[in-house]
């Protein structure tokens, strides 16, 4: 059925894919527009080194929460020492913990579902954000640049984890997860993307260890795939996602070949036993990033890696087999992403920047409203801090 046309000139995506339910893991959500994880930096301090969710941040989500809808935190450190940048609310602490249940419980005072993100920068950070200890990552090779304390990321490169620190890490995913239950949250998404920890494992110009954790991408996915299992059999597989991003630029991150060494990844993903196959996998795509417009990324890609790259469509066909959802993010707008889920190449959109400039966004799209405009100087951080996190304003306050 052809979309209608709103009295405000765009298309009403109501009758669409985008707006029928969709059972993902445990949970049904009631239409299919998932808002992503964002970092916004807006967490007051609790203590040193402790940013703990306030006011702001229970208005922000609240703001963004609809009847059946998905919210996915910002990426939450799981530790002291897994974080890269001030103003970032973790989940080790209890001031976090319950810092976080008044946010669910917000959420779902709208009838909405929300997931917490588990995240662990690995050398994405410098060591006067983690208490002056060196990072850690799959191999010691630093980041380029500086941190945000104005420091070189080489300066303190990064120690090679022992196969101890990473059974420990493990074990640290496992007990955020659990503090998210106890938080009130309907599932956790492993942030395994954009150059961080997990991805410093994936990644083979980063993963230049020789043991059972690199040399091959089977040695390099050990480490994901030990982390699912930890989540599933904290927080039940139904309800753990995982981002993944094989074509990835960010934090100097460049695979030889993501399709083969990606599609090995989900083919293992999906052949996990039912107790820890995860309900969905959150990927971006391969036009997506931070720096090069889409054409000069897709050109990147082809003449790296030697093939034409265009979709994720191969590794959702792949983790289709163990009955995984496939989430899409990267560039998504109203006009490509009801197409998106017509075409069969994705189950859900996850909307970031449209979102952080409009609150009511499903609504936005299902009546084919104007939206905002976004202000990229805002995205991450602001003064006041209210500016550009809580102040867009609502079209109208109605539910879908």
């Amino acid at each position: 059925m052809p979309s209608k046309m709103s009295p405000s000139g765009f298309k009403e995506l109501s009758d669409t894919t985008l707006f029928k339910p969709l059972q993902l893991g445990a949970i049904q959500l009631e239409h299919r527009v998932i808002m992503a994880p964002l970092t916004r930096m807006r967490a007051p301090k609790g203590s040193d080194g402790v940013f703990v969710p306030g006011d702001m941040t229970v208005e922000y989500y609240i703001q963004r929460a609809s009847k059946g809808g998905l919210q996915i935190t910002e990426a939450c450190p799981i530790s002291p020492t897994a974080s890269g940048y001030p103003g970032v609310a973790g989940i080790y602490t209890q001031s976090q913990v319950t810092g976080w249940k008044r946010v669910t419980e917000a959420v779902h005072a709208k009838g909405g579902f929300i997931y917490c993100q588990l995240w662990h920068v690995g050398r994405a950070t410098v060591p006067s954000l983690i208490g002056g200890r060196n990072p850690v990552s799959s191999s010691d090779i630093p980041l380029k640049g500086n941190g945000p304390d104005g420091s070189p990321y080489a300066a303190r490169p990064p120690k090679s984890m022992t196969v101890s620190d990473i059974q420990d890490t493990i074990k640290e995913y496992s007990t955020a997860a659990k503090r998210a239950i106890e938080a009130g949250f309907d599932g956790v998404e492993l942030h395994g993307a954009n150059g961080y920890l997990i991805d410093q494992f994936l990644h083979d110009n980063v993963n230049l260890r020789t043991d059972d954790y690199g040399g091959s991408i089977e040695k390099r996915s050990r480490f994901p795939l030990e982390v699912i299992r930890a989540l599933a059999e904290a927080f039940g597989a139904d309800r753990v996602g995982v981002r993944l991003s094989p074509f990835n630029y960010f934090q100097d991150t460049r695979d030889s070949d993501p399709i083969p060494h990606w599609s090995y990844l989900c083919e293992q993903i999906a052949a996990l036993p039912k107790q820890y196959r995860p309900a969905y996998v959150n990927m971006i795509e391969p036009r997506f990033d931070e720096v090069l417009d889409e054409q000069s990324k897709l050109d990147a890609l082809s003449n790296e890696t030697g093939a034409k790259v265009q979709s994720l469509v191969p590794f959702k066909q792949i983790l289709k087999k163990g009955d995984i959802k496939f989430v899409a993010a990267g560039a998504f707008n109203r006009d490509n992403a009801a197409p998106k889920l017509d075409s069969g190449e994705a189950d859900a959109i996850v909307f970031g920047r449209w979102f952080i400039a409009n609150p009511d966004l499903p609504i936005r799209l299902a009546r084919g409203l104007p939206l905002n405009s976004y202000d990229r100087d805002s995205f991450y951080g602001a003064d006041p801090p209210s500016k550009g996190y809580v102040d867009y304003p609502f079209y109208e306050r109605a539910q879908l």
